[in-house]
């Protein structure tokens, strides 16, 4: 329940004190945090397996019917509908609400995908480019292959890279598309094409009005969300409630006016959840929430 982001707010504390307890207890949830990892990936694609056996089947019978085909002369004909109507097998990750999950795909590359984060790729790269699809937001330490650009795609833009560490968000109900790039070189994309970035590190491109405006990039605070962790640097609280809407699924309406003028410099765990980091910021500034559980709706008075 924990990693699921459903134990309760008492539980999650209890866990968290015992892992700050000690470096081996650090280790062991780190530990487990990966099997629940590997368990949700197994899950994710046991369902598939009945239609996999379907396609096999479809397969077999495709090869008894390409030896009569070549027997009358047209092997040409088989051969062609293999090649354009072959479907590929694709696999796809959700990340759920105060979530991240680590993943290597087919090709060796590295990612980490962040919460409410859902990310889709080929079982195996074709021989051309190492092409995916995400909605939300992901870290990516790619696999050098100069014969097959990596791409990611996303409904607001996407991204070409040879081999480099870049962050990417792009979550579609937001309608924002922002990358920032670590290391290595990238191209950035418009949906349309028409507008187009080349990167160089420390920098990032943010698509505005159909344009990219590229920003130096100075603190990678924000990027340690692939640590477990929120980080705020004299952050606005309006903003700071935003963020929290992004990694817990939730809409947050501040009707205090005191809290929207306070800044705070701080950070919590992922699993922390929302009500704890609430109750922190409680600390420092007077205002009360209440919950709409049925609409997901946080109210800040």
């Amino acid at each position: 329940m924990f990693f699921e982001g459903l134990a309760s707010l008492e539980e999650e504390q209890q866990i968290r004190h015992w892992m700050e307890a000690s470096p081996d207890n650090e280790q062991t949830l780190y530990k487990e945090r990966k099997l629940f990892d590997a368990i949700t990936l197994l899950a994710q694609t046991s369902h598939k397996k009945s239609a996999s056996r379907q396609r096999t089947f479809l397969l077999e019978w495709l090869k008894i019917a390409a030896a009569v085909l070549l027997t009358a002369g047209a092997g040409w004909l088989y051969t062609s509908y293999r090649e354009s109507s072959a479907p590929v097998a694709m696999q796809s990750i959700v990340v759920p609400a105060g979530q991240r999950i680590n993943i290597s795909l087919p090709d060796g590359t590295n990612v980490w995908l962040n919460a409410r984060s859902e990310l889709k790729y080929p079982v195996s790269f074709n021989k051309k480019e190492r092409r995916l699809h995400l909605n939300g937001e992901a870290y990516f330490e790619v696999t050098e292959n100069k014969e097959k650009p990596f791409i990611v795609s996303t409904g607001q833009g996407s991204v070409e890279a040879l081999g480099t560490d870049f962050n990417v968000e792009a979550y579609s109900e937001k309608g924002n598309f922002e990358t920032t790039l670590m290391k290595g070189r990238v191209r950035v994309l418009s949906p349309d094409n028409r507008a187009a970035v080349y990167l160089s590190p420390d920098n990032k491109a943010v698509l505005k009005d159909g344009k990219f405006i590229v920003e130096r990039v100075d603190d990678y605070t924000e990027y340690r969300w692939i640590e477990g962790l929120i980080c705020f640097k004299n952050e606005p609280f309006v903003e700071i409630m935003k963020t929290f809407e992004k990694y817990y699924g939730v809409t947050v309406e501040v009707k205090n006016r005191q809290a929207r003028k306070y800044m705070y410099t701080g950070k919590f765990r992922h699993t922390d959840g929302i009500d704890y980091a609430l109750r922190v910021l409680q600390k420092d500034i007077r205002f009360s929430f209440s919950r709409d559980d049925e609409n997901h709706i946080i109210y800040i008075e």
